[in-house]
């Protein structure tokens, strides 16, 4: 009897404790931040020079293939990483040239000669842009 009483109030003191605990924790609640921005839609662009030089590695490799879109892709990026690389605008330009956006094109030459006035190829790209 003694031990029936026992086993009773134990019972209780579990099921009173399993009682006050907190509720249990929503699926949504136990999953860890997003942390891939390519799922959240949104890509923040700090200076990143190694970054911005692989980009235009793969742009000219996409342009060798003639793939116009996935280099003006890689070009894109290459100067979000590095504004100031000269290259990769030159490059967007020639891409956007020959998927016959020549507004795009005149912006990318214009920045290329901005931040290359003295370039050997300065007179070739200025006849470029008034066409």
């Amino acid at each position: 009897m003694i031990v029936a009483r026992a086993f009773w109030l134990t019972l209780l003191a579990v099921v009173g404790l399993w009682a006050q605990q907190a509720p249990a924790p929503t699926p949504q609640e136990l999953e860890p931040p997003e942390e891939d921005t390519a799922l959240t839609g949104v890509k923040e662009y700090a200076f990143n020079p190694l970054q911005a030089e692989k980009e235009l590695k793969i742009g000219l490799f996409y342009a060798k293939k003639s793939s116009w879109k996935a280099a003006t892709m890689r070009f894109r990026e290459a100067t979000r990483w590095n504004p100031s690389l000269a290259e990769a605008w030159l490059r967007l330009g020639e891409c956007l040239e020959r998927s016959k956006d020549k507004k795009g094109a005149r912006e990318a030459f214009a920045k290329y000669l901005e931040l290359e006035p003295e370039a050997k190829n300065a007179a070739e790209v200025k006849k470029r842009m008034g066409s």
